[in-house]
Order: structure tokens, then sequence, then C-alpha cells
């Protein structure tokens, strides 16, 4: 099997690293979030992100909108927001007398979603063709969003004031869903001397472009994967739709989804081929959001967590020759 990478796959690598280095500089002490969210927009997805107020997600994405040289939107979502703020409306011009479109918040390379679950179904469901198409379209007239096109949407837990589920469609729409956590005290501590001296976020550097980001997703499309690898995915496919704590398994869009993102694991790792290892690497944020989990999981208290773990241990782990 093939294990050097070629010279383009050796570029994707270097990228990568120095958009993680820019990114640290603001995001102290959360590398495997950075790692992840980077993997997601290499494997062409949207991301989601999970947590209370305050732990640093709006910062990410104004720092790896800077690194990665994205033009970059924030939308507060709100139970005021319509769906013409999202993907923008047209309106008449007295002077020439005609339509003129104006563009909602939504087409931009790199859009942040924030509080999604805090505004309207209608609002929410606006956002949905742009995520899964690259496109909007208003008045009958449709138009394509930029490449790349990134959502990282965030959302505060179920049960906060104000807040309300995503529909299921519209989280099948992100390839993960990720929590960042509080800061450990050593990381709390870096984060507060370096709030003192600079603005951090102004320090990020602007290290690739959005072509080299087109460019490296291609490369990870070319990632090699043996056939027990597909056979592997599967599997753990068919065994979240057979389990007895799950009411919903994983979706076909869920299974490329989880293929997209074992091909990037697999070239950030080094390797220009897919081992099962980057499959269990990226199982659970992909998988764990898209499953619904029926009453006998809640009776019993078992959690989404909990299940993953068992299904992971149930399916056989294929042994690929390198």
């Amino acid at each position: 099997m093939r294990t050097n990478l070629t010279e383009e796959q050796r570029k994707v690598l270097a990228m990568s690293q120095d958009v993680i280095r820019e990114v640290k500089k603001v995001i102290i002490g959360k590398d495997e979030i950075i790692i992840k969210v980077l993997l997601s927009i290499l494997a062409g997805g949207h991301i989601l992100i999970e947590d209370i107020p305050g732990v640093g997600k709006t910062t990410l994405a104004v720092a790896l909108s800077k690194a990665l040289s994205l033009d970059y939107k924030r939308l507060q979502f709100t139970p005021d927001v319509l769906p013409t703020d999202v993907t923008g409306f047209s309106i008449l011009n007295k002077q020439t007398q005609k339509f003129e479109y104006k563009e909602g918040a939504a087409l931009t390379n790199l859009f942040l979603a924030d509080e999604i679950n805090r505004t309207s179904s209608k609002t929410q469901s606006a956002l949905l063709e742009i995520m899964e198409e690259g496109k909007v379209t208003v008045d009958g007239i449709t138009r394509k969003a930029p490449d790349p096109y990134i959502v990282i949407a965030t959302q505060n837990p179920i049960g906060s004031i104000g807040t309300q589920m995503l529909p299921e469609s519209q989280m099948d729409r992100f390839i993960v869903r990720l929590t960042m956590g509080y800061p450990t005290v050593e990381s709390e501590v870096m984060m507060l001397k370096a709030k003192q001296s600079l603005v951090p976020v102004d320090s990020v550097q602007s290290v690739v472009t959005a072509q080299d980001i087109i460019d490296a997703r291609h490369e990870v499309e070319n990632i090699y994967v043996a056939d027990q690898v597909f056979e592997y995915i599967a599997r753990l496919a068919a065994a979240t739709r057979d389990h007895i704590y799950i009411k919903m398994g994983l979706s076909p869009r869920g299974t490329i989804a989880l293929l997209r993102m074992t091909k990037a694991t697999a070239l950030l790792k080094g390797r220009d081929y897919v081992i099962p290892d980057d499959v269990i690497y990226a199982f659970n944020d992909v998988v764990l959001h898209r499953m619904v989990f029926n009453s006998k999981a809640k009776i019993n208290g078992i959690t989404g967590e909990q299940v993953l773990r068992d299904i992971l241990a149930s399916v056989e782990v294929p042994r690929v020759n390198r």
C-alpha cells in the first residue's frame, strides 16, 4: 500500500500546521478542538459547537477566518431574526424601478451562526439549502455561495432559557458537533496574561488562501481507502440502526460524512491512506448528534457516549495492510 505523501499532500500538512499554530495564539489549551474544526473544513463540512456562552466559540471562528484569509460574517440568532436576514431579499429601487438583491449574512466564506437554537424553526431552515448545496434561491433566482463555504454554528445546551431543539434534518447538515468546555487553570492563566498586553485576535496572521483550502479538499478526496475500511464504516452504520437503545440510526449522509472526516484525519496524521483508527477517532463527533435515542435509553439512564462505545466494541476492527 502507498505510504509516501505527494508534494501536494505535504503542502496540505504544512498548511494545516501553520493554521493550527496561528489559532492557538488566541484559543489556549484547546488544541484538540482546533484540530477537529480544521479537519471538518478540510473534509468540506460545516461545524456545530454546543457549549455555554463565553468559552471562546466566536473567537475561534474569527481566528480561523483570519488564518484562512476568508471573508467572515456573524449573525446573532435571536427570536426576531427573519429568514431574509440569512438568505437576503429583493428591494425596489425607486430610481430604476427595478428590484435589486441585497445579500443576506450567510453569503460569505465563513458564516458564524451564533446561538442558532434561539431563533425560529423557519429561520433555521433558511440555512438548509445553502449549507447542503452551496447556493441560495430568492425570488426564483439562484445565487451561489462563495467557495469555499463554511458554516460554524453555535448553540447553547438544550434547556437554557430561550432555546429549542434543532430538527434532525438540520443537525444532519453538520459534519461534526463539538464541545469546547471550560479551560484548565493553567490555560486560563495564560489567557489572562495574554489579554493584558494585546488584543489576541489581532495577532493571528493569514497563512493560507481560499484557493489553498479548495486544493486541500481535493487532496483529502484522493486519500486511499481500502475495501476493509469501507466495510468497517458500513458495519458501524448498520450497528447504529439495529441498536436496542437507538430509535433513528446513522443516515447514508452521515456515513459519507464519517468517510470524509476519516480521510481528512488520515492526511493530518501524515498518511495518504486510511486506517481503522482514523474511523474510531472521528466516530463520536460525526455520529452522536445524528442519533435519536429511544425511551429505553432514557429510562435506564444510558448516555449517547455509552451507546457509541458499545457499538465500537461490538464491531470487529479490520486489519489493513499498510
